[in-house]
């Protein structure tokens, strides 16, 4: 059963919430405030997060920070529920790596649609990463051969593997310099001078070759709209992500995907 966590301060929110879900057959607990919802998440792992924002001893961002820092917690999926309507309250909670974003009021449909979308997200990375895992166990020299392995683009080094570690955890999002360099605990001036000096690229690189390895993989592995695709790996922009790719893999996401899979005998019409 599908397990989620409702954040929430008023009391009616969260009872409204728990209704919507059982009655969908949803796993589904509610916490008061931030601080608690933080120590429930780590405990009761949930598939998924509902959190407000405006709460007390620990508002919705501090929540969703202390979640994507933990690598137990760092990949549930996250919607913010909140009465901050602004386009720059928006932008904040998405550049923050919240994977939905409701405004209150909302109808239940509103809700359990952004559930739908979410969960199904989830589960679609999962199922992914599973074939790629079987596939690398059973064949790697064949893996190699179909796309550029996920696993391997990271260089072995330890004075960055927390920053390695966190951009594996977090690429699908929308993350900051600054977001990674608070999370291993270096001001973002050091931590470009450092990653530029082992690796001779910038912290932004490396979430970028991150994407493009994964969304290549996707493109001849799966029918998925490039649109997802992009959606999948973290551009929000399809623009963004069809100048990256054409920048990495020196063509466009529809002609790598025809090119490949005509190179692996998938399309018959080749």
């Amino acid at each position: 059963m599908t397990k989620i966590l409702v954040i929430d301060t008023e009391e009616q929110s969260r009872n409204i919430f728990l209704k919507c879900l059982e009655e969908e057959g949803f796993d589904a607990i509610a916490v008061e405030n931030g601080l608690v919802g933080v120590q429930q998440a780590q405990e009761y792992l949930p598939d998924l997060i509902i959190s407000d924002i405006m709460m007390p001893k620990l508002n919705g961002y501090g929540v969703l920070k202390e979640l994507r820092e933990n690598p137990a917690t760092a990949i549930i999926p996250l919607i913010f529920v909140t009465i901050l309507a602004t386009l720059a309250d928006i932008r904040k909670g998405m550049e923050l790596g919240a994977d939905g974003y409701i405004i209150k009021p909302c109808t239940p449909e509103e809700l359990l649609r952004e559930i739908t979308v979410c969960l199904g997200r989830q589960a679609f990375l999962r199922q992914w990463y599973a074939a790629q895992s079987r596939s690398v166990l059973k064949s790697p020299e064949t893996e190699t051969k179909k796309s550029i392995a996920p696993e391997f683009i990271f260089p072995s080094n330890p004075k960055l593997r927390k920053v390695f570690h966190f951009i594996e955890a977090n690429y699908h999002r929308q993350i900051t310099l600054n977001e990674v360099a608070l999370t291993v605990g270096y001001s973002p001036t050091y931590l470009s001078k450092l990653v530029r000096h082992e690796t001779g690229q910038t912290v932004q690189s490396w979430v970028i070759q991150r994407r493009m390895a994964v969304a290549g993989s996707l493109l001849v592995e799966t029918s998925e709209r490039v649109e997802q695709i992009a959606a999948l790996v973290g551009y929000q922009h399809p623009v963004n992500f069809f100048r990256h790719f054409r920048q990495y893999y020196g063509t466009t996401p529809q002609a790598w995907r025809n090119t490949r899979a005509c190179s692996s005998f998938i399309n018959p019409s080749c």
